[in-house]
């Protein structure tokens, strides 16, 4: 079961020995007609790489002057009969009669072969031949028990030449692509039915038991390694000429992933390929440069070598990349046969993408089988530098309803009072006050979810440039950064006891971009210190591929897990797709330099003053010359450069004049951004909007509107307590704003 997958293609077609008792026999057909559509398959045919014998060919383009109808569908049936899977007869009540070849048909292992099937058409139908077997049904979301049985995969090839449905004619060929993931002997149940057409019942269906021989394919080994020759691991898209992906992705189990086009190998590890040619595209994350090869597979092992060519190495200057939300179970993931995946094979797609730290949260979907990988410590699979550690987050679960939360290097994985997920709090607030109190990193989940429908806005406010930060009020009606408006001003007891933030970021990169930065923006220019920090929600938000949103940071010497997380904390990091980089921020006020997230991030003016801000810019993205780097003060852009967009390293800087408190990042459109400086003016507090203000003071209003009825009984007090501190807290800020 937890053997690497294989998989194959075969150039050769089937050819089989008919029973000339049992096998049916048509009448006299059109010739014209007849001689056509046997035309069209043998084009199709070619198309697909698995010609008809040249002699079968030649025969049947020497029809092509016959006019004699009786003479032509026996040539045809002589012809095409030898290579034909199944008999199938239909008749006005649909297909009456399967019959099928009487000696085994040859396949190969994890690989394709084409066949045809014979429809005899007496009732005309112009339906659509569909197949089915409970052997060819998907092994992912399938029972354990049913796994090896679910060997075959079918599909009707009715693409160009040929058409989608039968034509009617009294005898017409179709092919039928046939699968087999295994070696050796093996036997179906293989039943048809017609729909969509005159002529016959929908759903009226006959089958029978058909007999397969699959030789075993050849081992293709995979050698692998970094720029600097070190052996790594890397994605793999591999396809045939059709544009087939294999392994096929309906019989896949883990480590490779039924939802994805790419498998990911080491150097060392093998697929299985018959004989034929394949194209192969290589790549591993999204700094490295994808390189496409040809590999020919000619009757017995081959090799493809793959040397990772990188535009950009950002741990090369210390930025550590990771994603610290990602799942082994629920949304796209295996619930069946197995309850998620385990941690080895999390690792294989960590490592596959070059994602330094990822973070694997349990949740609800097989919460009790997953919770057994939590040990407050990076697992025992992870590969320095490349962590994997299990966390939690609250999704499916208590205060979910309030709005997901990621609840990062806990201590303990369950409160006091259970095992399992049923009787966590309700209200956001009690969940991060239990693991705050554990000295956890915690931040919302998906921030957009929720943000996105509005119920009004802030009167006289002005939106952003292409509604960045933007005044309509959210409807709170989702599972992101909802509660978040009241957390974010809110302080809980930590470790010792001394109050600290309840929340230390708000999740980037998975949602509406506009929806995520508009709500950080605002809280920031209220005076708060949340940073950013990216995620992708694997497979939920995004199956495509793990760190699909990312955050980089910055760790002095050797990656080590509690630095990392700390450093998302502190905002010593830029968030990202992975196309852009904002590395080695900077800002300079007279003499001092101060690194990003270093000392709070926080830059003192005795009053009125200059601000340098520096920093290394790169990005490399497919059909764009430049990259906007843009200076974001108080949430809007004072400043930009456009910067050629050619992977290459620039130094960018700007100089800003604050007169009054305010916070300071680097923006480069939606793919990227700094966390911020935050720059005190004569000891004055952040009071960068009064819009702002308002727009939080409704946003809590709104949030109690919409959450209220989630809470327990037993919770409602506390929950007025929080809303009733973050109400204040607004109200105090939007006092003491001047504008």
């Amino acid at each position: 079961m937890r053997a690497l997958q294989a998989v194959s293609f075969i150039a050769t077609f089937c050819t089989v020995s008919l029973s000339a008792a049992e096998w049916p026999i048509s009448s006299a057909i059109d010739a014209q007609p007849l001689i056509a559509q046997a035309l069209r398959v043998s084009r199709a045919l070619d198309t697909l790489g698995q010609p008809l014998p040249p002699a079968t060919r030649l025969a049947l383009q020497a029809l092509k002057e016959s006019q004699g109808d009786k003479a032509t569908t026996a040539a045809i049936e002589q012809l095409l009969d030898t290579h034909c899977l199944a008999a199938i007869e239909v008749g006005p009540t649909g297909i009456t009669r399967v019959v099928s070849s009487p000696k085994p048909l040859p396949l190969a292992e994890q690989g394709w072969r084409m066949c045809l099937l014979k429809v005899i058409n007496r009732a005309g139908s112009t339906g659509t031949l569909r197949t089915d077997s409970p052997n060819a049904k998907p092994v992912p979301k399938g029972p354990q028990s049913a796994v090896a049985e679910r060997w075959l995969d079918l599909q009707p090839f009715s693409g160009q030449p040929l058409l989608p449905n039968l034509s009617g004619l009294g005898l017409e060929y179709t092919i039928l692509q046939v699968y087999s993931r295994d070696s050796g002997k093996k036997s179906a149940e293989i039943s048809f039915f017609i729909d969509n057409g005159r002529g016959s019942k929908p759903g009226a269906r006959a089958g029978t038991q058909f007999d397969f021989v699959a030789a075993p394919s050849h081992p293709v080994t995979f050698k692998v390694a970094e720029f600097d020759g070190s052996p790594a691991t890397a994605g793999f898209q591999i396809r045939d000429s059709e544009g087939r992906i294999y392994p096929s992705q309906s019989k896949r189990l883990a480590p490779d992933f039924f939802f994805h086009p790419q498998v990911y190998r080491a150097t060392g590890e093998t697929v299985l390929l018959p004989s034929g040619t394949y194209t192969v595209v290589c790549s591993r994350g999204p700094e490295s440069i994808p390189e496409t090869k040809k590999l020919l597979v000619d009757g017995g092992p081959a090799e493809v070598r793959y040397t990772v060519a990188r535009w950009i190495d950002p741990s090369k200057r210390g930025w550590w990349s990771g994603d610290h939300h990602i799942h082994a179970a629920g949304c796209l993931h295996y619930d069946k046969p197995t309850e998620g995946v385990e941690p080895i094979d999390m690792m294989r797609h960590i490592l596959g993408e070059d994602l330094k730290v990822g973070c694997c949260l349990t949740w609800g979907p097989c919460f009790d089988y997953q919770k057994r990988f939590f040990t407050g410590k990076p697992d025992n699979v992870s590969k320095p530098p490349y962590l994997l550690r299990y966390d939690v987050e609250v999704s499916g679960f208590g205060s979910h309803a309030s709005g997901h939360l990621n609840l990062l290097n806990l201590k303990e994985q369950i409160p006091a009072g259970g095992g399992s997920k049923d009787h966590w709090p309700t209200l956001g607030m009690n969940t991060l006050r239990w693991a705050k109190k554990q000295g956890a990193i915690c931040g919302p989940a998906h921030s957009g979810n929720g943000l996105t429908r509005f119920v009004g806005r802030v009167d006289g406010a002005t939106d952003g440039p292409n509604g960045l930060p933007n005044f309509k009020i959210p409807a709170y009606d989702g599972i992101g950064a909802n509660e978040f408006i009241v957390q974010a001003v809110c302080a809980v007891p930590g470790p010792n006891g001394t109050l600290v933030p309840a929340v230390d970021f708000i999740s980037a990169m998975d949602t509406d971009r506009v929806a995520e930065w508009t709500m950080w923006y605002h809280v920031l220019n209220c005076g708060t210190r949340v940073r950013a920090s990216g995620e992708t929600d694997f497979p939920c938000i995004s199956g495509d591929r793990v760190g699909m949103g990312r955050v980089y940071v910055k760790v002095d010497g050797a990656l080590d897990f509690d630095r990392w997380v700390q450093g998302i904390a502190d905002g010593r990091s830029y968030v990202s797709d992975g196309t852009t980089h904002l590395m080695d921020c900077t800002a300079t006020a007279g003499k001092t330099t101060l690194a990003l997230g270093m000392k709070g991030s926080e830059i003192r003016l005795a009053g009125s003053g200059n601000v340098g801000i520096s920093l290394t810019a790169a990005s490399k993205q497919t059909g764009k010359a430049t990259f906007p780097v843009e200076l974001i003060v108080n949430g809007l852009p004072v400043a930009s450069r456009d910067v050629p967009c050619d992977g290459l390293e620039k130094l960018v800087t700007f100089e800003h004049e604050f007169k009054t408190s305010g916070w300071v990042a680097i923006r480069s459109g939606l793919s990227a951004h700094t966390n911020p400086f935050f720059v005190i003016v004569g000891d004055k507090p952040i009071r960068a909007s009064k819009h702002s203000a308002q727009w939080c003071l409704a946003g809590v209003e709104q949030c109690w509107k919409m959450k209220e009825k989630t809470y327990r009984k037993d919770e409602l007090k506390q929950a007025m307590e929080d809303y009733a501190t973050a109400r204040a807290t607004y109200s105090k800020v939007l006092e003491e704003c001047s504008r």
